[in-house]
């Protein structure tokens, strides 16, 4: 679970975004993908997206540090335009030590972006970015935790029109059966509705390209698009860029605990969805690169999307892979504070020694003070595929999205500070080739059900991806099966309406009760618990999986949670440590623990009715009327998926 952090699910580095129009980077992604609208480089302000922000070049060694305060002046309302029905967000508070952050980080990313003589663009998942990027992403992360909820100035991105087109404008016109809106992650399902022989097109804000940096995968979440006939096998080999084990999980004065197989791929995105995006072409699929989507209106027979050129496109379908940024989601969540946000900052570099294992969760610091605000940091390292000496760290932290929380650069300071020690060098021998920082905002309500007839989010657009994980390539890889046998019935059957596209977004229990997981690893303002309580907490529990073995500890280290498996582990622990209980129910609170509560139960529920009441009913199933067997054929993967018994090691 923690393991899905920065790589697996499409956690690239690198990539200031603010995911847009027609772009889909995934949550880390390179460089800037973000867009006009929607997208991180430059974009609206938008409470809940998802940016990571990369810059790359040559070497570095670290500056003297001077005195330069980054400020947030202007108000900036979430359709991106300036509000004048709230007074501006209160400043930041920023401490004298944080005041130096803006010296040696900018110093730091500037002196990368002049040796690497300016950013290479790279797709919904690259672009250009800088410090000006940081800047603008902590700004924007200032306005989502000093939002306050309004209906004034909301962009209405998606307008539902009861009515059917007008018959002039039917003439001589490609009709699509999906569009697909953000192609770096969208790619992967309009290939697989391509293949199946489905009318699509993918719209790209950016190139349709790869970055550089890899995206950390298991193999068992690459194998899925050999599955779907996305990739061949030699195809799968070729984009594996490196390979390492064993990986270590790992808390400060406790437990450490040594796993293989497991986020040990490093995956090329730029291989990757070159191959892709050739099999798709090759499939019939239609491209339109440099395109931001501005406007979607839906009508009884059909969908059309407006792009910036002034063009349309009409399809059966709108698949919105843009991202928790995108612009539809913002007018779906409009006025929602993210109910979690995690905050990432790391680089990649060369001059590591010892560069043969990876760290999936690990911390080596109690809570920690930053700013006005406490915070646990954890970090994540893996060998990088550009080169033996190539090493990715990154340091991140979950919180709530309060004011007092700090900001990006705050972090990058105590990164510099904290990377070298971690990892036994000196910042000084080492030769920064990226620097990434990004935001990634959950909410409780997810999976987003369909809000409109013949539009449907897909991935992190979605909120599909656990509130613990970055969501991304792994998010879109576990569950193209699924998603793509179930667009293709929704299609046959003309089954478009809202309700039943609803159906492939539903209640997974098992995802909606990782929120418990991700409120006891941050540092909740109304709570003074020991510096020591999450590296207590998460020590036991890991001592605990790994007494169990396997079947507990894997499925967790992958973000799937099984009742069978957890049931084990919360009866060892109380067995174990039952001191420890009171403080654990101090930290999460009682009301949110009945809420997981309940969501166990379902969980339960859920693999009974999978394992015990589904075998007998998929005969009958295929007996039924198409539409209702487009009903029970959701109900069953939601069964299936809910219960985490898609995972089969």
């Amino acid at each position: 679970m923690y393991s899905h952090h920065l790589h697996v699910h499409g956690c690239c580095l690198g990539a200031s975004w603010t995911r847009s129009s027609g772009s889909s980077g995934s949550p880390l992604q390179e460089l800037s993908a973000s867009g006009r609208r929607s997208t991180v480089g430059g974009g609206d302000v938008v409470a809940g997206q998802q940016q990571l922000v990369l810059v790359s070049s040559r070497k570095f060694f670290a500056p003297e540090s001077s005195f330069l305060r980054c400020s947030a002046s202007s108000t900036t309302s979430s359709s991106g335009a300036p509000s004048s029905s709230s007074p501006p967000p209160p400043a930041p508070v920023v401490s004298d030590n944080a005041k130096k952050i803006s010296s040696r980080t900018q110093k730091i990313m500037e002196k990368l972006v002049g040796a690497a003589g300016g950013n290479q663009a790279a797709g919904g998942a690259g672009g250009a970015s800088s410090y000006e990027a940081l800047k603008k992403l902590d700004q924007q992360w200032l306005q989502m935790r000093s939002m306050t909820t309004t209906t004034q100035g909301m962009m209405m991105m998606a307008t539902r029109k009861k009515k059917r087109r007008q018959e002039e404008e039917q003439e001589e016109e490609q009709v699509f059966d999906a569009v697909v809106c953000g192609g770096t992650l969208g790619v992967f399902l309009a290939t697989a509705l391509a293949l199946k022989g489905m009318k699509v097109a993918i719209v790209e804000r950016g190139p349709l390209r790869g970055r550089v940096q890899e995206w950390n995968v298991s193999r068992k979440e690459l194998r899925e698009l050999v599955k779907m006939g996305v990739l061949t096998d030699a195809e799968l080999e070729d984009v594996i860029a490196v390979e390492f084990n064993p990986s270590r999980v790992g808390f400060d004065g406790g437990t450490e605990v040594w796993v293989k197989d497991i986020l040990n791929l490093g995956v090329s995105p730029e291989k990757l969805i070159a191959i892709c995006k050739k099999r798709f072409l090759g499939a019939g699929g239609v491209v339109l690169e440099g395109m931001g989507v501005s406007k979607v209106n839906v009508f009884d027979d059909a969908a059309v999307v407006l792009l910036d050129d002034g063009s349309t496109l009409v399809s059966r379908l709108i698949l919105d892979v843009m991202g928790n940024s995108s612009p539809i989601v913002r007018q779906i969540r409009w006025g929602q504070r993210p109910d979690g946000v995690c905050l990432v900052v790391g680089t990649c570099a060369r001059g590591f020694e010892n560069n043969s294992t990876s760290d999936l969760i690990y911390t080596r610091t109690p809570v920690t003070q930053v700013g006005s605000s406490k915070t646990q940091y954890f970090w994540e390292a893996f060998p990088a595929g550009s080169g033996p000496r190539d090493r990715t760290t990154y340091m991140f932290t979950y919180l709530d999205a309060t004011p007092n929380r700090p900001s990006l650069e705050q972090m990058l300071e105590d990164y510099w500070d904290l990377m070298p020690p971690y990892q036994g060098i000196k910042l000084e021998d080492v030769e920064i080739l990226r620097v990434l920082f990004g935001l990634f905002p959950t909410y409780r309500s997810s999976p987003l059900p369909a809000a409109f007839d013949r539009i449907l989010q897909v991935g992190d657009a979605s909120g599909i991806q656990s509130p613990i994980s970055f969501g991304g390539f792994a998010a879109i890889t576990r569950h193209l099966s699924r998603l793509s046998s179930g667009l293709m019935d929704a299609l046959e059957s003309d089954l478009l309406d809202k309700e039943n596209l609803a159906l492939l977004n539903p209640y997974l229990p098992n995802l909606s009760g990782v929120w418990m997981y991700q409120r006891a690893m941050s540092v909740q303002l109304d709570i003074n618990p020991s510096p020591d309580f999450i590296n207590n907490l998460l020590s036991i529990n890991f001592q605990c999986m790994e007494k169990l073995g396997d079947p507990v500890i894997r499925p967790f280290l992958q973000d799937v949670i099984q009742f069978v498996p957890q049931a084990k582990l919360l009866i060892s622990i109380m067995v174990n440590k039952p001191l420890f209980i009171p403080q654990i129910l101090q930290q999460v609170g009682f009301l949110p623990l009945l809420d997981w509560t309940r969501h166990f139960v379902a969980l339960a529920a859920y693999s009974v009715l999978w394992l015990a009441i589904a075998p007998s009913l998929l005969s009958w199933v295929e007996s039924l009327p198409k539409e209702k067997q487009y009903v029970w054929r959701r109900q069953l993967e939601a069964w299936q998926y809910g219960s985490g018994f898609d995972y089969n090691g």
